[in-house]
C-alpha cells in the first residue's frame, strides 16, 4: 500500500535569490563544470549543499557534509530558506522540447512525503542496481543534514488519470523557473484537505517503480533502518520514516525516455572483424553505407527496433545494422528470464560486451571500459577519437522497464535516461 503524506517544504524565498541562481540538476548529472558554474552563479546555489568542493585540508570535522549542513543551518536561518506554514502536496510541471524533435510537450507530476517501504514489501520496485560508493556519499551528506534536497522521481498506473483529474488548477504557479536546457518548471501548492485525502485514497492500492533516484532512496531506507536501531522501536510517524518523492504516472504523455548510447574504449587486443565475426552466430549484420542510404543510421535504428531488438555497431570504418537471431540470442541467454532475453540492452550487455568482446560484469559495473553517452553525435565523434566501438540503442519502453521491475527484477545500468530530470532546491524535506 503507497502511503503519501502532506509535508512543509523549505523552499527558497524568491525575494531574497533570483531561484535560476540556485536551483540545480540531479547531484548525479551535475559535471565539474556545471558544478563551478553553479558556484559562480549564486552564494546560495544548492550546489554547495549536494555536490560541495572539497577541500585540501578537509578533516573528519570539517569537510564537504560539515560544510553543507553549516550552509543548510545559515540560510534557514538568515531567511534564505523558509519553510512552508502548512503541510502541502506540491504539484509540478515540467513544460519542454523532446530532444531531436520541435515536438513540445508537458509532464506532470506530484511532490509528496513518500513512506519508505523495504523492496520485499511489494510496494516499492526498482529497475536497476545501485553503487556502494554513491550510497555512501548520499548517506553522509544525508546524516549531516537531516534533509533531502532531489525528489525521488516515482511512477504509478493511473490508466484513467484519476489523480490527474483532482489536480486541475487556474491559479497562478508558486514557482516557475527555467533551467539551462529550457525546460520549464512550475509548481503549485495543494492545501486543500478535501482534495489532499482523495489523492491519498487513489494511491493506497498503486506500486511505485522508481524512474529515477534508487541511490538516494536506498540512502534514505538506510537512514530509517539506522534510526530505528538506534531508537529501539518503530515510530511509523516519524519524518525519517518518509522520503520525498515525485509521483508521476506511467500513462503521461510527458513521460519521455531517451536510449543511452555505449562506448567502448580501451581494449588493447580489439579488432574490429574480430567482433564483427563472432557477433554473426547471434546477430545478422549489414554494413550501412552513408553514401548511399538517404536516412541516418539512427533513422535505419529505430524502423529495424520497430519488429524486433536492434542496435547499431559504430566502427572506425563505418557504422554496422545488428538485429538479433532469435533462437541464438535466446539460447545464450536461457539462463535469464523472457522478458528480459527480449530486450536490445540485455541482449547488448550478455552476449556482446561480456561474450564478444570479453568485457567482465565488474568492469562494465564500474565503467572501466564502458561509457555512457546520451548524444548519438557525441558517441559516434568518440570512435574518430580512439574509441574501440560505440553501440547505438533504441530507447526503452515503459512497459518493458515495469515488467521486469515488477517481477522483480533489474536492468544493466543506464538502461533508461527519463528527461527532463526533476530539478533539486524546489522543495527540501526536512526532517527537522
Amino acid at each position: 500500500m503507497a502511503e503519501i503524506l502532506p509535508f512543509k517544504a523549505v523552499r527558497y524565498d524568491p525575494h531574497q535569490v533570483r531561484l535560476e541562481d540556485v536551483v540545480t540538476q540531479p547531484y548525479d548529472k551535475i559535471t565539474p563544470e556545471m558544478q563551478t558554474k553553479y558556484y559562480e552563479r549564486s552564494a546560495h546555489n544548492l550546489v554547495r549543499i549536494i555536490l560541495g568542493k572539497a577541500g585540501e585540508t578537509d578533516t573528519p570535522a570539517f569537510n564537504v557534509y560539515t560544510r553543507a549542513a553549516e550552509y543548510l543551518h545559515d540560510w534557514r536561518a538568515g531567511g534564505i530558506l523558509k519553510q512552508d506554514g502548512e503541510p502541502s502536496l506540491y504539484l509540478y510541471s515540467q513544460t519542454f522540447t523532446i530532444p531531436g524533435t520541435r515536438d513540445l510537450t508537458e509532464r506532470r507530476g506530484l511532490v509528496v512525503a513518500g513512506r519508505i517501504h523495504d523492496y520485499s514489501d511489494g510496494v516499492v520496485f526498482r529497475h536497476e542496481q545501485t553503487l556502494s560508493k554513491p550510497r555512501e556519499d548520499r548517506l553522509n551528506l544525508l546524516r549531516a543534514t537531516r534533509a533531502h534536497f532531489g525528489q525521488i522521481f516515482m511512477l504509478y498506473n493511473d490508466p484513467k488519470a484519476e489523480i490527474d483529474a483532482l489536480l486541475k488548477t487556474e491559479e497562478e504557479p508558486d514557482i516557475s523557473v527555467l533551467d539551462e536546457y529550457e525546460v520549464l518548471h512550475r509548481v503549485w501548492r495543494i492545501h486543500d484537505s478535501a482534495v489532499i485525502h482523495a489523492i491519498q485514497q487513489h494511491l493506497r492500492d498503486k506500486k511505485l517503480l522508481i524512474a529515477d533516484g534508487h541511490h538516494r532512496y536506498e540512502t534514505s531506507l538506510a537512514y530509517r533502518n539506522a534510526r530505528r536501531t538506534a531508537a529501539g522501536s518503530t515510530d511509523s510517524s516519524s519524518p525519517h520514516e518518509f522520503v520525498m518523492m515525485t509521483l508521476v504516472r506511467m500513462e503521461d504523455r510527458g513521460l519521455v525516455i531517451l536510449p543511452t548510447h555505449r562506448i567502448v574504449h580501451g581494449l588493447p587486443d580489439f579488432d574490429r572483424e574480430r567482433m564483427l565475426e563472432a557477433a554473426r552466430r547471434f546477430f545478422d549484420i549489414s554494413r550501412i553505407d552513408l553514401k548511399t542510404e538517404n536516412r541516418s543510421a539512427t533513422t535505419m535504428l529505430q524502423e529495424a527496433g520497430e519488429n524486433g531488438t536492434a542496435f547499431v555497431a559504430v566502427t572506425r570504418q563505418g557504422p554496422y545494422l545488428l538485429r538479433a537471431k532469435k533462437r541464438a540470442v535466446q539460447a545464450a541467454l536461457k539462463d535469464i528470464s523472457a522478458r528480459q532475453r527480449s530486450l536490445d540492452v540485455v541482449q547488448l550487455h550478455k552476449i556482446m560486451l561480456e561474450q564478444v568482446l570479453g568485457i567482465s560484469e565488474e568492469a562494465i559495473r564500474e565503467q572501466t571500459n564502458v561509457k555512457y553517452e546520451r548524444d548519438a553525435f557525441e558517441a559516434i565523434s568518440e570512435v574518430r577519437q580512439g574509441a574501440n566501438v560505440a553501440f547505438l540503442m533504441n530507447p526503452a519502453r515503459i512497459e518493458q522497464v515495469r515488467d521486469v521491475a515488477f517481477a522483480g527484477e533489474v536492468l544493466p545500468q543506464k538502461s533508461t535516461d527519463f528527461y527532463p530530470k526533476l530539478l533539486s532546491g524546489l522543495a527540501i524535506y526536512a526532517l527537522d
